[in-house]
C-alpha cells in the first residue's frame, strides 16, 4: 500500500474514533460521527473544486495545494504536467530542427494525409511545384498539380517509383516526383529538378543517333572495297591476304556495331506508341532463326534444338522481337564450344509467354549477371571480339523487352551452361486456331 494512501486511511481512522469517544462524552456519538464525516467531505470537495478550476483554466494558474492524500495526488500531477511539458518542448525542438533541415533542402518536401490533403510543404516545394505552407494547408495535392500522369499515379498508390512530369510553373522544366507512405496514414512527397539530367540524356541521345549516322556511310564504303579486294586475284601474298581479312573483319564488326547503336538509339528516342505492332507469328520466326543459327554454327556443329507451341502467338513489333530472339540465340551460339548443345523454347505458362534459350557451355560467373544487360558490358573482352559481339545485344533486348511488358531472366552456372528466359504478359499472348489467318501490323485483331 502507498505511504500516502495509508496516512490517509490512519487520518480517516482517527477522525471516527476521534469522533465516537466525543460524541460518548457528550451523549450524541452518531451526530458527532456525522459532524466529522462531513468536515472530511468538505475539504475533498474544495480540494476536488480547486483542481476543476485549475483544469478549466488551461493550467495557467498554479496547481493547488493541498495536505494529505490530495497533496499527494497534486504533486504526481504536477510532476507529470513537467515531463509532459519537457516531452512536449523536446518535440517542438525536434519539429523545429527538421522544418529547418527540410527547408534548407534544395528539393520540394509536401507532407500529405493518406487523402492526399496538404499538411505542410518546404520553401523549395513553392518555387518547383507552386505549393505554398500554410496557404495551401488542408488543399487536395491532386486540385493543385493538374498533371494527368501525376493523377494516375496518386490513384495506383504504388509508390515504388518515381513519377516524370513538367513543372507546373515551368512547362520546359521536368521534374521528378515519388510519393513515399510512412507513420501508417500520412505520406511525404518528394520533388527533384532533373531537367539537367534530362537535357543531357538527350544530347547523349542525340549524339550517339548522329555519330552513328556519320559513321554508317564511310564504313559502308570502306567494307565495299575490302570485299572487292578480297574477291579479286592479283597474286598477293599471304600477308596482304591476312591483312585484307582482318581489316574487312574489323570493318564488318564495325559496322555491326554502328547498326547496333542506331537500334538502341531508336528504341531510347522513340515513343512506344509510335511502334507498330501486330499479332507475330513466333513460332514461324523461331524455326527461320534456328536455320541462322546452324548457319552460324558451321564447322563447330551445335545441336540446335527447337521446341515451339505452334497456336502460341505474341502481340508486339515483329521487327523488335526477332532482334531480342536473334541476339539471345545467336549469343549461345557464339559462348558454346563446338558440338554443345542449345535448345531453343516457346511455350505457355499460367497464360505467360515463355521464350528460352539454353545452353552448356562455359557459363557466367554470378557477379556478372547483374551486369549483362548494360551498354558495352562484356564477360570476357578478348573472347567478345573474337566472336565479333558489340556488347550493346543485351542492352537492346532489355529495352525491347521493357515496350512489350516483359521481363528477362537469367540462370548460370560457371562450366554447366546458361539459360536466358524472356517472359511476356497475358495480355500480350494470342492463342490462334489451325489456318486463322493473322492480322498485319498496323491492323486490329
Amino acid at each position: 500500500m502507498q505511504p500516502g494512501l495509508r496516512r490517509e486511511l490512519w487520518v480517516i481512522g482517527t477522525l471516527v474514533a476521534g469522533t465516537l469517544i466525543a460524541g460518548a462524552v457528550f451523549g450524541y456519538p452518531l451526530w458527532f460521527l456525522a459532524f466529522g464525516l462531513g468536515v472530511y467531505l468538505a475539504v475533498a470537495v474544495r480540494n476536488l473544486i480547486s483542481l476543476h478550476r485549475w483544469l478549466l483554466s488551461k493550467k495557467q494558474q498554479p496547481l493547488p495545494e493541498a495536505r494529505g492524500l490530495w497533496g499527494d495526488v497534486f504533486n504526481e500531477i504536477h510532476l507529470l504536467e513537467k515531463e509532459t511539458a519537457q516531452h512536449r518542448d523536446r518535440l517542438r525542438d525536434m519539429l523545429t530542427r527538421f522544418q529547418e533541415a527540410a527547408s534548407a533542402l534544395p528539393d520540394g518536401m509536401v507532407i500529405l494525409t493518406q487523402q492526399g490533403e496538404i499538411v505542410w510543404a518546404n520553401p523549395s516545394a513553392r518555387s518547383l511545384l507552386g505549393i505554398s505552407h500554410p496557404r495551401d494547408s488542408g488543399q487536395r495535392i491532386n486540385n493543385l498539380i493538374r498533371h494527368p500522369e501525376f493523377n494516375d499515379y496518386l490513384e495506383d498508390a504504388e509508390f515504388t517509383e518515381s513519377v516524370e512530369l513538367s513543372a507546373p510553373l515551368k512547362p520546359d522544366n521536368t521534374l521528378s516526383v515519388q510519393i513515399v507512405p510512412y507513420g501508417g496514414n500520412q505520406r511525404l512527397l518528394v520533388c527533384r529538378d532533373i531537367t539537367h539530367v534530362v537535357r543531357l540524356e538527350e544530347m547523349r541521345q542525340n549524339f550517339v543517333a548522329n555519330a552513328s549516322h556519320e559513321l554508317r556511310s564511310p564504313i559502308t564504303v570502306l567494307s565495299g572495297y575490302l570485299e572487292t579486294l578480297q574477291d579479286m586475284d592479283l597474286n598477293r601474298t599471304a600477308e596482304i591476304k591476312r591483312a585484307l581479312a582482318t581489316m574487312y573483319n574489323q570493318a564488318r564488326r564495325m559496322e555491326r556495331l554502328v547498326s547496333d547503336l542506331l537500334a538502341l538509339s531508336r528504341l531510347e528516342t522513340a515513343a512506344p506508341q509510335a511502334t507498330p505492332e501486330s499479332i507475330v507469328d513466333v513460332p514461324a520466326m523461331l524455326a527461320s532463326l534456328k536455320e541462322s543459327a546452324e548457319m552460324l554454327s558451321g564447322e563447330d556443329r551445335h545441336q540446335i534444338t527447337l521446341s515451339a507451341a505452334p497456336m502460341l502467338r505474341l502481340r508486339g513489333n515483329e521487327e523488335q522481337l526477332r532482334s531480342v530472339f536473334s541476339n539471345l540465340i545467336d549469343n549461345a551460339v557464339r559462348y558454346t564450344p563446338p558440338g554443345g548443345a542449345i535448345e531453343i523454347g516457346w511455350r505457355n505458362a499460367n497464360n505467360w509467354a515463355i521464350f528460352s534459350v539454353k545452353d552448356d557451355g562455359v557459363g557466367i560467373p554470378w557477379q556478372h549477371i547483374p551486369h549483362l544487360t548494360e551498354r558495352f558490358y562484356r564477360v570476357d573482352v578478348d573472347r567478345s571480339r573474337e566472336s565479333g559481339g558489340t556488347g550493346l545485344g543485351l542492352a537492346i533486348v532489355k529495352h525491347v523487352l521493357k515496350r512489350h511488358d516483359a521481363r528477362l531472366n537469367i540462370e548460370s552456372l560457371v562450366g554447366k551452361g546458361s539459360t536466358f528466359t524472356c517472359k511476356f504478359p497475358p495480355e500480350r499472348v494470342v492463342m490462334t486456331t489451325v489456318g486463322e489467318s493473322l492480322p498485319k501490323a498496323g491492323e486490329q485483331s
